[in-house]
C-alpha cells in the first residue's frame, strides 16, 4: 500500500480544513456511494489524531494517514490523491497490485 497526495490535492486539504499546522487527515473507507475500489466503498477523509497507524505521510505539516484496522480498504494497492479541476474535488485513483 502506497498513498501519495499531489500538490494540488494538498493545496485543497489545506484550504479545506482552515486550522493551524500540524494536524491530522484520516483516509478511511465509507460505506456509501459506489466506490472503484470495493463496491459499496468510498474513500472519506476526516479530521482526527490517529490510534494505530498503520501507514501515514506527511507533507508540510499535515500528516495524512491510515488506521490499522482499514488497511483492508487499501491491501495491495496504490493510491493516488488528486485534485480535479473538472469536477472542482478531490478524486481518487486507485492501481492494484497483480
Amino acid at each position: 500500500m502506497t498513498i501519495s497526495i499531489d500538490q494540488n490535492a494538498y493545496k485543497w486539504f489545506e484550504k479545506e480544513f482552515e486550522i493551524p499546522k500540524p494536524f491530522f487527515i484520516r483516509l478511511y473507507p465509507q460505506y456509501a456511494g459506489f466506490g472503484d475500489k470495493n463496491k459499496g466503498y468510498s474513500l472519506a477523509f476526516s479530521l482526527e489524531t490517529p490510534t494505530i497507524a498503520a501507514q501515514q505521510q506527511e507533507i508540510d505539516g499535515i500528516t495524512f494517514y491510515v488506521e490499522s484496522n482499514d488497511t483492508w480498504f487499501f491491501d495491495e494497492t496504490d493510491v493516488e490523491i488528486k485534485y480535479s479541476d473538472a469536477v472542482q474535488e478531490i478524486i481518487a485513483a486507485y492501481k492494484e497490485h497483480h
